[in-house]
């Protein structure tokens, strides 16, 4: 959107809009807001400043949910803040698992931490142990599964393309229990899928 455009759309003048654009001008809350709104964001967009601590998640503490019709337990790791790209879980997927085929826009990278995963990239199979990690364009059709006998946890980090913010798909917490199918909750945008074959 060029300063025309935003003054246009907000009624702000271009020169005053220039002015803050270069730190020269402090706008009120008012004018704010009007610019704001012609951006489509909020007004926290720009007064709102996240602590680094806020983007630290404890062990104990972390945020778990399941995506309805699946068995695997996420825990939320990344961060949310104006401006940030990546988004990250830790898979907890049960033994025998299998995700369906996708493709999507944007990128994904998965480090194994326990147990194993056969992971599908463009009908390559990869069988991925502890300390492996493989990274991919999600334009690719991939899916994952966990052929093993035991639990696998992933270290999942991806940069979803989409038009909602996660922030607008906050799951509720659950406990770190097996999940009942009536409890499973939907998955925050951005998510990696899980959906069952």
């Amino acid at each position: 959107m060029t300063l025309q455009e935003l003054s246009n759309a907000c009624g702000v003048s271009v020169s005053y809009l220039s002015q803050v654009e270069r730190d020269n001008a402090t706008p009120t809350l008012g004018t704010l807001a009007e610019i704001a709104a012609a951006l489509d964001v909020g007004i926290e967009h720009f007064i709102a400043t996240p602590r680094q601590s806020d983007s630290v998640t404890r062990a104990s503490e972390r945020q778990q949910f399941a995506v309805s019709g699946t068995s695997v337990i996420y825990e939320r790791i990344g961060a949310e803040f104006p401006g940030h790209e990546l988004t990250s879980f830790v898979l907890n997927v049960p033994a025998g698992y299998a995700s369906e085929t996708i493709q999507h826009a944007g990128e994904e990278l998965i480090f194994v931490l326990d147990g194993e995963i056969l992971q599908v990239v463009d009908g390559q199979q990869f069988l991925l142990r502890p300390g492996d990690s493989i990274h991919y364009l999600g334009q690719h059709p991939h899916s994952w599964s966990n052929p093993g006998d035991r639990m696998a946890r992933l270290l999942w980090t991806g940069k979803m393309l989409h038009g909602a913010t996660p922030s607008a798909h906050i799951p509720h917490e659950i406990s770190s229990s097996p999940v009942p199918d009536e409890t499973r909750l939907d998955a925050p945008e951005g998510a990696p899928d899980a959906t069952a074959k």
